[in-house]
């Protein structure tokens, strides 16, 4: 029997989308569960997420529940850490049920060798950001950061966040690091020629590259403006989907661009 697809999405900022935006993606991860062989979000699941020793943040009971569901059913689920949601920790692998890594990570998927990053830091450039993110992620700040109120950590979050400006139509990734992900992809692609895939996210930006015969490197875009995934068929090469409420429209199998839903 061929093993089922394997799905890759990636950027649903949840709570800083509309409830329509977050009920599309559940019912995007039912769809996906009833075909898939596993589900891979590769970051930024979430807007904001700190998990505090006894306070788990309001607003994401409905789609953490279905998760834990679909878990429960014996379905593999990866949670990669992106720049948004980094801190995540035991509530949602011991309770939810998520695979959880915090760094890039190496997974069989559907019979596909792939290699999946979030994208954050990755390759040439962003030195600011990378000097940040070795704060941020450092164990001072986390501990100080944890005897903060809840609310107030969740504040701070939001202002730096901007995640807004995005889900207006405007665009704060800087420039070129759509195409130093692409670049670093391929990297890691002739580096290793035993990798399917290389598959990223991030920058928010749907990319199909076919860096050699078959093989891949796939930027699962967002769910802010293209609810955008990635499949991995057995046997066959992968590719760019989106979602349109019930249905996978594979726009991208040839490398031609996702728009948007109108």
């Amino acid at each position: 029997m061929t093993e089922a697809p394997a799905y890759v999405t990636s950027d649903i900022h949840l709570g800083a989308v509309s409830d329509e935006t977050e009920e599309a993606f559940r019912n995007w991860l039912r769809w996906a569960a009833e075909r898939g062989s596993a589900i891979v979000i590769n970051g930024d699941l979430f807007d904001f997420w700190f998990e505090y020793r006894t306070v788990i943040p309001r607003g994401y009971t409905r789609t953490l529940g279905l998760l834990g569901e679909l878990a429960d059913q014996g379905l593999p689920i990866h949670l990669v850490g992106g720049n948004h949601d980094w801190w995540g920790g035991s509530y949602l692998t011991d309770e939810v049920g998520l695979r959880f890594h915090r760094g890039p990570v190496e997974l069989q998927l559907a019979g596909h060798r792939c290699l999946i990053a979030h994208g954050d830091g990755l390759g040439r450039g962003d030195l600011g950001y990378r000097i940040l993110r070795r704060i941020l992620r450092g164990p001072v700040t986390r501990w100080a950061f944890r005897w903060l109120h809840p609310d107030v950590g969740a504040a701070i979050a939001r202002r730096v966040s901007r995640t807004d400006v995005r889900v207006t139509g405007e665009d704060d990734v800087p420039p070129g690091r759509a195409g130093e992900l692409a670049r670093w992809a391929r990297d890691r692609l002739l580096e290793d020629p035993q990798l399917d895939a290389v598959l990223l996210g991030h920058v928010h930006r749907p990319q199909q590259v076919e860096v050699a015969p078959g093989r891949f490197y796939l930027n699962s875009g967002d769910w802010l403006q293209h609810r955008s995934f990635a499949v991995l068929p057995a046997g066959e090469p992968a590719y760019l989907a989106r979602w349109d409420g019930g249905r996978e429209i594979s726009a991208a199998r040839g490398g031609v661009p996702i728009e948007p839903p109108r």
